[in-house]
């Protein structure tokens, strides 16, 4: 029998004063003003303490974060990149968007009981957002509590240690030449539950290390290591690598970017998809 996938966690007993004061974002005698103010009013504490200007947004998002134990980063205070908008912003309204398909993501591919948990996030030319998609994706299914691993696969330009501030003197590339081990993979401060492995050095023979038996075999070893193993790709006009890491993961997702795709290009990438039997569980149309 298949385990039922998470439910969405459930918001703790304690309060968001209590956090404020704990975090050192509010002085316990202001709290006490809030409470007041919270009684007179029938104002939520939140909308009190904002009212009296003691916290800001950022606070009552930090709080409202622990309290229902959805991690995410302050502004500031951690290498990712601010584009990594899940990170640091989870009440937004595009990542409002990102957990939306999130949700369609985990009907059509992770409802499905023969589904690897592996996910390729492919379109047809640069520039159409693949590595922001693939890296808000990723943080968003870790804030679900799945054990999520990002891998840049895209060894032409890789873009995801950038965005999550890592080293990427080891990666995907040395990990298929045998010139590096687990190591490569590294977690990301502040979201527990996210993993990135980074694209590493360019290598001179990219579809060629993506085309071995090492690189299926790698991705088995993920998969029982990780609940969701999100794999950013090179644009397909670069080359066979995105149609041959989607063929390698079993599943892809097609990106298109708003007002500037065409039509065609989309069509026939999954249409050659398809023809390798890659389960094309949906497209997104990429606004931001």
């Amino acid at each position: 029998m298949n385990a039922p996938h998470k439910l969405p966690p459930q918001p703790q007993e304690r309060p968001i004063g209590a956090i404020l004061v704990e975090s050192g974002r509010l002085r316990a005698e202001d709290a006490e003003r809030v409470l007041r103010l919270q009684r007179e009013r029938g104002l939520r504490f939140g909308d009190a303490a904002r009212e009296l200007r003691l916290v800001d947004d950022e606070d009552v998002a930090f709080a409202l974060a622990h309290q229902f134990d959805y991690p995410y980063v302050a502004w500031g205070k951690s290498a990712i990149h601010d584009a990594v908008v899940a990170a640091y912003q989870p009440f937004g309204d595009a990542v409002e968007a990102l957990r939306g398909l999130r949700t369609q993501l985990m009907l059509r591919w992770l409802g499905d009981p023969a589904a690897r948990r592996r996910l390729a996030v492919v379109s047809p030319t640069r520039g159409d957002g693949r590595s922001w998609t693939a890296a808000n994706l990723a943080v968003v299914f870790s804030q679900l509590g799945e054990r999520t691993l990002l891998v840049d696969a895209d060894l032409r330009r890789p873009a995801q240690h950038r965005l999550f501030g890592l080293p990427n003197g080891s990666g995907l590339g040395t990990l298929l030449a045998g010139r590096s081990g687990g190591e490569s993979i590294r977690r990301v401060d502040g979201l527990v539950n996210l993993s990135v492995l980074p694209a590493g050095p360019q290598p001179p023979n990219p579809l060629e290390l993506l085309s071995r038996l090492p690189f299926p075999a790698l991705l088995d070893r993920l998969g029982v290591q990780f609940d969701v193993v999100i794999i950013d790709t090179p644009a397909a006009e670069q080359g066979a690598d995105a149609e041959l890491i989607a063929a390698r993961a079993g599943a892809a997702c097609v990106l298109a970017r708003q007002n500037a795709s065409a039509t065609r290009p989309l069509v026939q990438l999954a249409e050659r998809l398809r023809a390798a039997s890659v389960n094309v569980v949906g497209s997104v149309l990429n606004a931001y």
